[in-house]
């Protein structure tokens, strides 16, 4: 595999829908043998370029960041929540389920276990940096979520559907409102339904939940 540690090797290949030309990436890990196998396995992969290892002083501004946690599961949550205070989009490689609702917290835009795929985590980094929140099936069940019902109990309405995306790409009520071209007092009506409709007590909670529904696209 090149040298790539196999952490990191291409199992299965995924839509390309989300690819995105000349993505600048910057690796952050404190291990050294995952710095250096994420920056070859992304290095290789076709109009992806990794500008830089743990630091943010690269010649070119990151679109976004990986954020490699390494295999002890008790990886500071306060360090990955320092990082995405940057304002550039992170996606988080957790090694288990058990780290996926706090990665969320501290503000991660994706969330993967470390033995993704190539083809994956590449995809990942497009979709996040286009402004989506991206959730790994097999993390999303580990999220708190207090009932698991196959549905919604009322349907959402097409415009609740779009204040649920707007929600999943992490926008506040005022961003939601200035797209969408309705009041903040609208908005906050809206996630207030959405919330009672789902279950949910939470925005975060909410947009997992609708994930496992397949009522919003990641």
């Amino acid at each position: 595999m090149r040298g790539v540690s196999p952490s990191y090797a291409v199992t299965r290949p995924v839509d390309h829908e989300f690819f995105v030309p000349d993505l600048r990436v910057l690796v952050r890990s404190t291990d050294a043998l995952a710095r250096a196998g994420l920056s070859a396995l992304l290095g290789a992969h076709p109009g992806y370029a990794v500008i830089g290892e743990n630091g943010t002083d690269a010649a070119a501004p990151a679109d976004v960041i990986v954020w490699e946690a390494g295999a002890d599961p008790r990886a500071r949550p306060e360090d990955l929540a320092e990082l995405t205070e940057a304002g550039v989009p992170v996606v988080a490689l957790i090694p288990d389920e058990t780290f996926a609702a706090a990665a969320l917290a501290a503000g991660a835009r994706g969330v993967l276990p470390r033995d993704v795929d190539a083809d994956s985590l590449a995809a990942c980094l497009g979709a996040v940096s286009r402004g989506l929140l991206v959730l790994h099936p097999e993390l999303a069940a580990s999220l708190p979520i207090r009932e698991r019902p196959q549905g919604p109990a009322e349907d959402l309405t097409p415009r609740e559907l779009e204040v649920l995306q707007l929600l999943a790409e992490g926008l506040p009520n005022k961003a939601i409102a200035g797209r969408l071209q309705i009041t903040e007092h609208t908005v906050k009506y809206h996630v207030a339904a959405i919330l009672a409709k789902l279950g949910a007590q939470t925005r975060t909670e909410a947009v997992a939940r609708a994930a496992r529904l397949g009522l919003i696209l990641f």
